[in-house]
């Protein structure tokens, strides 16, 4: 970067150099200029463009020149947090005093730690916690910094945003970075924002670097179709699932067929969560199966596979799932695993709303040794014999009606001695209770029709996609 571009001090541009960081990213060069000319920044941008660096050198450049608390950055999950702590630490000297708080690890360090700070990155909730323990003074914050606004509007952080805002002054420069603006988020920028300068850039994802494709397959097949794919040779993958019971249970799937895997949910421990992650990242292991508000904010390089086991609810998920690949120039892959029911609903609604192209492929093109297919079971014919055994000769069976017609008599409590015949109308034969019927061949189920899935497709107007999207929200 140049110091005549973004007139920064030497010691920064000596920071980035070192970095290996000479060329700003176009994010940066729109960024950088009007936050160091003080004006509120609204910033719609994808996850990899390099926006942290765009809001972090602004602010070092600040405290150098500043003692005490003068900016907070507000992040939705703890990876995050921690991810952007380590970004300021790496350009910053060793007197400026960067302090991480979030939940699952000990709040009276953290507490501890934040007298001296000069730069807090927080989680809405444990900053909360904080303030309501008087454990910080906001008064003299200049900056604060709102990042991926959006998923913290998903999680439901909003009242916790709002709380907080309440103990920082009116005078303040704003900075509020999302990946999309929606309704919700113009609302809040219109609220606590001044007069923002609007920067928005649309998503880089190019088809000759980032290749998309699904596959139409039965739930049941899933499995094994993600085992073959997995088993080939690929550096770095994400399996991404709606559930965090699913991660956990298809971690240890994996891993049983072969394939090495961990998870990473909310359920997990801090410790836990940030131990999987360095592991990940130093390439310990190579698959990890995680949710998408666990894998939010998650920046590792060279990730070369995204496969979505199961389908996101909406479009704006799925662009940040395929975003985690295909980052810096370098090709990924992108892997949908489409099913009947919910996932083929909302993947209509992907498709037609995304403007990447995504290709179908056929899961029939696989090894039955790899993806097993399971055929109509077959009706078995028994003979006669097989069923009522042997047929009995006209001597024995003479001798057996002669048996079983004492046997009646018998039960009927009559008795030859009173030389009384007993009709043959008279003799309670047994009730015949199973009958054999002649079961018909099942019909092979189809999974998907193709013609009506495409027709759908065509067919697909501005009103449906409405209708589905609100039935898809109730999720």
């Amino acid at each position: 970067m140049k110091s005549e571009t973004f007139n920064l001090s030497k010691q920064i541009l000596h920071l980035l150099e070192r970095q290996g960081i000479t060329v700003a990213t176009p994010v940066q060069k729109k960024i950088i200029p009007a936050i160091l000319s003080g004006k509120d920044v609204l910033v719609q941008s994808e996850t990899g463009s390099g926006k942290t660096l765009s809001f972090a050198i602004p602010v070092i450049e600040a405290t150098e020149k500043s003692k005490g608390l003068i900016a907070l950055i507000i992040v939705p999950t703890r990876e995050l947090c921690k991810q952007i702590t380590d970004e300021f630490e790496k350009f910053s000297h060793s007197h400026v005093i960067i302090s991480s708080v979030y939940g699952g690890v000990s709040i009276e360090h953290q507490m501890r730690k934040l007298r001296k700070a000069n730069i807090v990155v927080a989680t809405p909730g444990r900053l909360l916690d904080i303030i309501e323990r008087r454990g910080i003074n906001l008064k003299s914050i200049k900056y604060l910094v709102l990042d991926e606004a959006d998923r913290m509007l998903d999680m439901g952080f909003i009242k916790d945003i709002e709380q907080v805002l309440k103990h920082i002054p009116d005078e303040r420069q704003t900075l509020l970075f999302s990946a999309t603006i929606s309704k919700e988020i113009s609302k809040l920028s219109s609220k606590y924002l001044k007069e923002p300068v609007r920067v928005s850039f649309e998503p880089t994802i190019k088809p000759e670097y980032l290749r998309q494709t699904y596959y139409r397959v039965q739930s049941k097949k899933k499995l094994s179709l993600l085992v073959h794919l997995l088993k080939e040779d690929r550096e770095l993958a994400i399996v991404f699932c709606n559930r965090k019971s699913t991660t956990e249970t298809l971690a240890k799937e994996l891993t049983v067929k072969g394939v090495f895997a961990k998870c990473l949910n909310g359920n997990m421990t801090q410790d836990k969560r940030e131990r999987v992650t360095e592991q990940f990242r130093r390439r310990k292991f190579s698959v990890l199966i995680a949710t998408d508000v666990a894998a939010r904010g998650l920046h590792i390089e060279g990730i070369t596979h995204v496969y979505n086991y199961e389908i996101p609810k909406d479009t704006d998920s799925y662009t940040h799932r395929v975003g985690r690949t295909a980052r810096a120039g370098k090709k990924g892959e992108a892997i949908s695993f489409v099913s009947t029911g919910e996932d083929e609903k909302f993947f209509k609604q992907i498709l037609f709303n995304h403007k990447g192209v995504i290709n179908l492929k056929y899961a029939d093109n696989f090894s039955h040794s790899e993806i097993p297919i399971t055929e109509d079971k077959k009706e078995k014919r028994f003979s006669r014999e097989e069923m009522f055994g042997k047929r009995r000769s006209s001597e024995s069976s003479d001798r057996f009606r002669k048996e079983r017609g004492n046997g009646d008599r018998r039960r009927s409590g009559k008795s030859d001695r009173f030389n009384k015949k007993v009709r043959q109308s008279d003799i309670e034969r047994p009730k015949v209770t199973e009958r054999m019927e002649k079961k018909e061949p099942k019909k092979k189920k189809v999974d998907f029709d193709d013609e009506k899935f495409l027709r759908d497709l065509l067919n697909f107007d501005d009103t449906f996609s409405k209708s589905e999207r609100k039935k898809a929200k109730r999720f």
